[in-house]
């Protein structure tokens, strides 16, 4: 057998090879969970989300103020996903009434989660406050004027963040850059629109601001960009001579999807973030807020893996061989949208020799391409090859495209797998339509 390859080190912590060179995932034979559940197929280790979920939190150890770690939903949310973080003590950030209406099903605790969005609509924030959602995370002065009405018909104050926009550039693709001045999120700290909108907010008797929020990117992989987001935002608190329960600087951590990526703890991050509300806090004799940061990527990425079918091949002497997947940009359109780069290996033995290849997809577009100029062993039809580093933000952004119905994915665990959501029928596509009435 050929050494194993180098993409082995991306997938979950139980990921084996076997003497046989066949791929493990969670004590689960990962041809077995082909043939049961069919391919393309995403497979969750239950593993890996709990020991990202323990490093998550423990890396604000130290911190004297209080942690609150919310998953972000936005990467990949079901209901039984939900159902495990809140066992694992999550919080959890949604961004619409889908996701609310995911973590209600899965009887998640409404105090641990906040709701982000830019846009957020009236019936949206109503189903918040009805829910009793423990933070809503304030983003414009139209949200601001709506989210006051809704609140002065309900008994209480509705709990809020401010989210402004700290004028902070990240070392990102442009379309994950959320935090600079020339951004649709939030109130700008730089043309005096944040520290107006929170003395207004402080004003509002329906509300009650606990805390500052800012978001300046994500798949980030230095920590100084969030230590920065905390410091404008306590400095901001200070100018206005307020006093923030809390102060969130966002998530965004990276997760190598390639192998020439490094990864960096989670500790790196909390470590910095705290450093810099410490320091801010003493600076400006502030009492120390709790940190509240929302992890997606970081949390289920690495805990996913994509399985696909090899079809057929077109080999293009002297310029590429192209291996066609029975997926693609139908269920991960990363590739295309960001050009995020991820690794590859078989599943099914290791033996042949190694070809490069390019793994397309079998949509209608030329771009339909998910990992380009890979060493494998000689795909053939019908082999298995896995993508690891797949768990984020791959199936929130599925579509339909040419009518493909969406992937089933799956929780393994010590030899068990679990359906957490069913592969789309084409029953489900049609159900939609409304076919022309004869009159």
């Amino acid at each position: 057998m050929t050494p194993e390859p180098t993409s082995l080190r991306l997938c979950p912590i139980t990921t084996r090879l076997d003497e046989q060179g066949r791929l493990w995932l969670g004590g689960c034979l990962a041809r077995d969970l082909a043939a049961e559940f069919g391919t393309p197929l995403y497979v969750l280790d239950e593993a890996t989300l709990t020991a990202r979920c323990r490093e998550a939190q423990e890396a604000f150890a130290g911190y004297e103020g209080g942690v609150r770690v919310a998953y972000a939903a936005k990467a990949f949310l079901c209901v039984g996903l939900a159902q495990l973080l809140a066992r694992q003590g999550m919080g959890l950030d949604v961004v619409s009434a889908g996701e609310m209406a995911v973590a209600r099903a899965a009887g998640f605790p409404p105090g641990w989660v906040h709701l982000h969005g830019n846009n957020k609509s009236p019936a949206e924030l109503a189903a918040a406050l009805d829910w009793g959602l423990g933070r809503v995370v304030v983003d414009g002065w139209h949200e601001l004027q709506s989210l006051r009405q809704l609140a002065a018909e309900r008994p209480g104050r509705q709990r809020v963040w401010l989210r402004v926009a700290p004028g902070i550039d990240v070392h990102t693709h442009n379309h994950r850059k959320t935090g600079l001045l020339d951004s649709k999120f939030g109130f700008t700290v730089a043309t005096g629109e944040a520290a107006e909108a929170l003395r207004q907010a402080l004003a509002a008797p329906e509300l009650e601001v606990v805390g500052l929020h800012a978001h300046v990117g994500s798949q980030v992989f230095e920590p100084e960009p969030f230590a920065r987001t905390a410091e404008v935002l306590l400095d901001l608190a200070a100018e206005a001579g307020y006093v923030p329960q809390e102060i969130s600087p966002g998530g965004g951590w990276g997760s190598a999807t390639d192998p020439a990526q490094a990864d960096l703890p989670l500790r790196t991050y909390g470590e910095a973030i705290s450093a810099a509300v410490r320091e801010r806090c003493r600076r400006h004799g502030l009492p120390l807020p709790r940190i509240a940061v929302e992890l997606g990527r970081a949390i289920i990425g690495p805990a996913g893996v994509a399985l696909y079918t090899v079809g057929g091949r077109k080999e293009i002497p002297g310029v590429r061989t192209c291996v066609a997947l029975d997926g693609g940009m139908g269920d991960n359109i990363r590739p295309a949208l960001y050009g995020a780069r991820y690794a590859a290996l078989t599943a099914d033995g290791q033996d042949r020799p190694l070809e490069m290849v390019t793994l397309v997809g079998r949509y209608c577009e030329s771009g339909d391409v998910l990992v380009r100029d890979v060493r494998l062993p000689g795909p053939r039809a019908g082999d298995l090859v896995a993508i690891p580093r797949a768990g984020a933000y791959a199936l929130p952004m599925a579509s339909n495209y040419n009518l493909v119905p969406r992937p089933a994915v799956v929780l393994v665990g010590n030899g068990r797998a679990r359906l957490l959501q069913r592969r789309e029928t084409v029953e489900d596509l049609l159900r939609r339509d409304v076919p022309l009435s004869d009159a």
